[in-house]
């Protein structure tokens, strides 16, 4: 018998289950997805890259929807996203870069509150890139994953996921308490 906190055994699984090495190529599947995804988003704020509006640009943006510093701000969230995603696609330091994510991502969340559920005005992107970094941060990285080659780190445990989804939320709202 499993539990929901562990992967079934061979023993368990019977022929139509998906073997062990299917989850880490479906994790890896969705860091690839997430981490590159959200890295451009970083770029965007970053570099002005894929259409971004860069520091200055993404600065303002920060300004008009309340946050102090702008560009602090700007270059605070584009590093997030940027190193984040890279994290996701690499599954290195996972719950670190998954938190990173997450934390962006309630912001973003914050910022078009009220605009519905639905694109282009509604939070569904957002809310579906802080579930993915969220359930990567507490699944981890799978077997294929620079993680694995790190001590410590080898081993993905719950702990280490609910830590940092945990660290994603306070300074998150940290960051919101700030905002006007």
């Amino acid at each position: 018998m499993t539990s929901l906190l562990t992967r079934p055994s061979a023993s368990e699984t019977g022929p139509e289950d998906a073997s062990p090495h299917a989850y880490d190529i479906g994790l890896l599947v969705l860091r690839l997805a997430l981490g590159l995804t959200i890295a451009a988003h970083g770029a965007q704020k970053l570099f002005g890259w894929f259409g971004g509006g860069g520091i200055e640009g993404t600065g303002q943006f920060f300004a008009q929807s309340g946050y102090p510093s702008g560009k602090a701000m700007a270059v605070i969230a584009g590093l997030s996203e940027t190193l984040g995603g890279l994290g996701l696609v690499l599954g290195l330091l996972t719950p670190l870069a998954g938190a990173a994510v997450l934390g962006t991502m309630i912001n973003a969340l914050a910022v078009k509150w009220g605009g519905g559920f639905f694109a282009p005005a509604g939070v569904e992107y957002e809310l579906l890139l802080a579930a993915g970094a969220a359930g990567l941060a507490l699944t981890g990285p799978g077997r294929i994953a620079v993680d694995r080659h790190l001590p410590g780190l080898r081993a993905h445990r719950l702990r280490y996921g609910v830590a940092a989804v945990v660290l994603a939320l306070v300074i998150a709202g940290l960051v919101l308490l700030i905002r006007k």
